[in-house]
């Protein structure tokens, strides 16, 4: 009865992170890369999965950055990168542990660096295949950048307010 009750809790809590990184990316902070000379754009949403990443077990962190990141593209209007996204958010999960005791931990820090190389790179390949133009995915390496970093900077903050109040214990997922 109690694993049903810890699964139950892991499954709302990823919804919950999957719907806000969906909000957070399509509508939040939201900025068209085309200022920075690329194509797509910029959001805050990848600190929602970094936390979701933070929290939860693999299997539902990896999902919450395929499935909120996929449907942010959706809703807005960007369905070519939806399956890219998918993937690429996945793997960006994958850089996280959710085993310590405290969201911000060594691994957790180190994979805010890994999880700005799959995505920068992940996109970079993603915009070279759909436009068949290695050349010009360059410049969107600029907005993927402001958005790593961005995305950083608000976990990190988050991150520290939330150990402060010991969240994983209060969770106790």
């Amino acid at each position: 009865m109690q694993e049903n009750r810890k699964t139950l809790k892991r499954l709302t809590l990823g919804a919950m992170f999957a719907a806000l990184t969906a909000v957070t990316t399509a509508y939040i902070f939201h900025i068209p890369m085309a200022i920075f000379g690329g194509q797509g754009y910029v959001h805050v949403g990848d600190a929602v999965i970094f936390l979701a990443a933070s929290c939860l077990p693999t299997g539902y962190a990896c999902a919450v950055g395929a499935l909120g990141g996929a449907a942010a593209d959706l809703l807005s209007g960007a369905a070519l990168w939806a399956p890219w996204t998918f993937i690429i958010k996945a793997l960006v999960a994958l850089c996280f542990s959710a085993k310590q005791p405290t969201l911000l931990h060594k691994r957790n820090y180190l994979a805010v660096l890994f999880a700005a190389l799959i995505s920068i790179g992940g996109y970079y390949v993603a915009e070279g295949c759909l436009y068949g133009n290695w050349i010009a995915p360059v410049y969107s390496i600029i907005g993927n950048l402001v958005q790593a970093g961005a995305s950083t900077v608000l976990y990190l903050a988050i991150g520290f307010a939330l150990d402060r109040i010991n969240i994983k214990k209060q969770l106790s997922i």
